[in-house]
């Protein structure tokens, strides 16, 4: 009869009863905000460390750059540095089993901890080629007298 003395389901006063039960949907709303969260960040790691990391064509920082995501799928991750080849590539982040349809549902709202899901991705940088200055030279001659002859 706790509940019963709670709410004093025999014949309250109905201004008490209410707020009684606005107390009580408080405390059940405040215990649902603390449940259930999917943390989501992904890390870019490069050799040598120290290129900018583009993700999707934004600017995320310098490896090892971390940044957050909210959808699976696959993203486009762009390396810069000076002497070694810009690097372009498509990584595919897999949803874990817990992200399936319906499943996720649970795991986003209804979940007693919060959920974690962190992604490493590695990337080897080569460095830059060196091409000879006679060949340099060569290549714009040809590209010069082909532009002339309008080819």
């Amino acid at each position: 009869m706790i509940l019963a003395d709670f709410f004093e389901l025999r014949r309250p006063h109905t201004g008490q009863r209410w707020l009684r039960c606005g107390l009580l949907l408080a405390i059940v709303c405040q215990v649902f905000s603390l449940v259930g969260c999917v943390s989501r960040r992904m890390t870019i790691v490069s050799n040598p460390p120290g290129a900018m990391t583009l993700l999707e064509g934004r600017e995320i920082g310098y490896t090892p750059a971390s940044a957050d995501f909210t959808w699976y799928g696959t993203r486009q991750v762009t390396l810069i540095k000076d002497d070694y080849e810009t690097k372009t590539q498509l990584v595919t982040i897999p949803a874990p089993w817990y992200q399936w349809p319906v499943i996720e549902f649970f795991a986003d709202n209804l979940m007693p901890s919060r959920v974690t899901d962190r992604r490493t991705f590695n990337f080897e940088l080569q460095p830059k080629q060196k091409v000879p200055d006679e060949d340099l030279r060569s290549r714009a001659r040809q590209l010069r007298s082909e532009a002339q002859l309008g080819q």
